[in-house]
């Protein structure tokens, strides 16, 4: 049986062999392959490096306007959250890059390891939330508008960052704990029931936005495209694409460790994407919000507000004078 040890290497266990002398020999061994194989390939790690800053000034722009500019509404906490969980996993790649490129791997690795875990399940779960109130803000609107609690919004996201840090936190222990003790049990466990949550999310993720396409152009009863339901949507194709096959590659490695080439080069480069997905949320913000806008009110507060706009103005630019006439009411609505 083998298991993934802290360092990156693998350590195999025979029960009719001396459990030092097997440390001792395939440590050694693993780690000098996994070193001539996988530390040198540092593309990945320079490619975050040059990638994450902007992705993290893009975050940071977001989380200003929304947190001090911008008065808050039920999708703007939900953005904001997301916009956090953003902005903190490109701070943790950032640093496990730098550390990868000077190969000054620690007990701070493991930790920033588990830290962009956390943030990614954070992402996830955010995500998950966005696309589910405004599916049933579709489907039943009279409940949505009349009976959600006030500060539904604030509360979920509360819950989603206390469960990712619950449960990635329970890994890193069973992860430390593992080094010492070689016990699988429960590691396997808490492994499996991450593996489940992700899982759980982005079947949420999938059918609530599937739920949102088909009101939206094949029911007899189509809703108003708005920008803030481009924007939804974008961010989540964009997270499919890019930030999915991190998660898949996580879960291959965790549980099919033999596989040792995962983690040498699909995990990296899945990581790289998930790093294009973190830094496009802002883009596409500002690239809905700005999208036929008039030059002269260019802000970026404004660019922002049109992006979460939730009234039918997209698609209808052929009275200019009702275009405006909406963009002064719903920016006086918001400052």
């Amino acid at each position: 049986m083998e298991q993934s040890s802290t360092s990156g290497g693998f350590v195999s266990q025979d029960s009719t062999t001396p459990s030092q002398w097997t440390e001792a020999t395939t440590v050694n061994e693993t780690d000098k392959w996994f070193n001539s194989t996988c530390g040198t390939t540092l593309v990945p790690e320079l490619v975050n490096l040059i990638i994450a800053p902007v992705g993290l000034t893009g975050n940071a722009v977001v989380l200003w306007l929304l947190g001090f500019q911008m008065h808050k509404n039920a999708i703007s906490v939900y953005i904001l959250n997301l916009a956090v969980a953003d902005f903190l996993f490109l701070s943790c790649l950032i640093l496990s890059s730098m550390m990868a490129v000077i190969d000054n791997f620690t007990l701070f690795s493991v930790i920033l390891s588990t830290m962009t875990i956390i943030f990614y399940t954070a992402g996830l779960s955010i995500l998950s939330a966005i696309s589910t109130e405004r599916c049933l803000s579709v489907l039943w609107p009279i409940w949505y508008h009349c009976h959600r609690p006030r500060h539904m919004s604030a509360v979920i996201c509360a819950l989603l960052w206390a469960l990712s840090l619950i449960l990635n936190i329970l890994e890193l222990c069973v992860s430390l704990l593992l080094v010492t003790s070689y016990d699988l049990h429960w590691w396997k466990i808490v492994d499996f029931i991450i593996a489940s949550w992700l899982f759980i999310l982005l079947m949420i993720l999938s059918v609530s936005s599937l739920a949102l396409l088909v009101r939206m152009f094949c029911s007899s009863r189509r809703m108003p495209l708005t920008r803030l339901y481009v924007t939804i949507l974008i961010t989540v194709l964009v997270f499919l694409i890019c930030g999915l096959p991190f998660g898949i590659s996580w879960f291959l490695v965790s549980w099919l460790t033999p596989v040792l080439f995962l983690f040498c080069y699909i995990h990296p480069v899945t990581l790289v994407l998930c790093c294009i997905s973190s830094c496009t949320n802002p883009i596409i913000y500002f690239f809905i919000g700005s999208f036929r806008q008039q030059r002269q009110r260019r802000t970026l507060k404004l660019i922002l507000q049109r992006a979460l706009q939730d009234s039918p103005a997209v698609g209808n630019y052929g009275d200019s004078n009702s275009q405006r006439t909406l963009e002064i009411l719903e920016s006086r609505m918001l400052e």
